[in-house]
């Protein structure tokens, strides 16, 4: 059996959409009808008339997915596609620190449950973070969550008054520093660019930062330089096809790991035969308490509109 071919049938036969992130497998990205960010992919999935919504991601952009489209089916090839940065703000404890910092304006990354979401003011992703928050008046207190570098990172661009929850990505965190300007004395001539998600000593060596939407769009710019790459090693595959004559290197993980390079672990679950099963069985499927999604549609919606 020819996977693609079936998953292509299926498809039709179930007017069935596959949303991707960079972060998937190639073979994945290539059968996706749209391959994006967190924040194209909830664009893609506001507008889609299809039936089924097939979320080849993480969790919590299948659950953002279902708030959007609540009539619709959504499917996600493995449930146990998680997010460490989700998993580091449950939704208890951030509801206790929300009532510990009366009078702020609750911004959280899109990288978070639908629970989370729905104690939210306005909902962002790294491609608008920055707009969002100059968006509020000036002296306006924000809480941001969950991700504490995305949220550091936007402090010092804009000089707000926030108070940043604790939380972090595993694989953005696992850049290491000394591994990087190791690679950049070999390759000085090289752009070093990335993700918003990273620490602090990473972001202050980077030539440009921004989404993975972002660098891909940086890299289209320039297109015939080099580039050092620190951001989940998926994106490469969307960025050779895109700018075939750069050449690309994944920044180095603390890990001496066989690529030397950084991967999500829950990005990775799914698979092409866990893709089509999926579509075939119409399971496993997402869903969200009506509640829930009411209130978590509110801060996605107020993102969309600023968008």
């Amino acid at each position: 059996m020819n996977l693609k071919e079936e998953i292509e049938k299926l498809k039709k036969e179930k007017n069935a959409v596959i949303l991707a992130h960079y972060y998937q497998y190639p073979e994945i990205q290539d059968i996706a009808d749209y391959v994006g960010d967190s924040l194209g992919l909830s664009q893609k999935a506001a507008e889609t008339d299809a039936d089924v919504i097939v979320f080849a991601g993480v969790h919590f952009m299948a659950e953002t997915a279902k708030i959007l489209n609540p009539e619709k089916k959504v499917l996600l090839p493995d449930l146990n596609a998680g997010c460490s940065l989700a998993d580091s703000c449950p939704p208890e404890q951030f509801g206790e620190f929300i009532k510990a910092h009366p009078g702020h304006t609750v911004i959280t990354y899109v990288n978070c449950s639908a629970e989370v979401k729905a104690l939210t003011d306005i909902v962002c992703t790294s491609s608008n973070a920055l707009k969002i928050v100059e968006s509020l008046p000036k002296d306006q207190p924000i809480i941001f969550a969950p991700d504490k570098n995305l949220g550091k990172y936007i402090q010092k661009e804009t000089g707000r008054d926030m108070v940043l929850w604790d939380g972090s990505c595993v694989v953005h965190e696992a850049f290491s520093l000394d591994k990087l300007l190791e690679i950049f004395k070999k390759h000085p001539d090289a752009l070093i660019i990335a993700h918003p998600e990273s620490e602090d000593h990473i972001l202050k060596t980077a030539n440009y930062i921004g989404s993975t939407a972002g660098m891909i769009n940086f890299v289209k710019e320039h297109p015939k330089n080099k580039f050092i790459v620190a951001t989940e090693v998926g994106i490469l595959h969307k960025m050779k096809q895109e700018v075939p004559e750069a050449e690309l290197i994944p920044a180095p993980t603390q890990e001496d790991n066989t690529c030397a390079c950084s991967e999500c672990a829950y990005m990775k679950v799914n698979t092409l035969q866990k893709l089509h099963d999926c579509l075939l069985n119409e399971t496993p499927e997402v869903s969200v308490p009506k509640e829930t999604m009411e209130k978590a549609l509110i801060p996605i919606q107020r993102m969309l509109d600023l968008s």
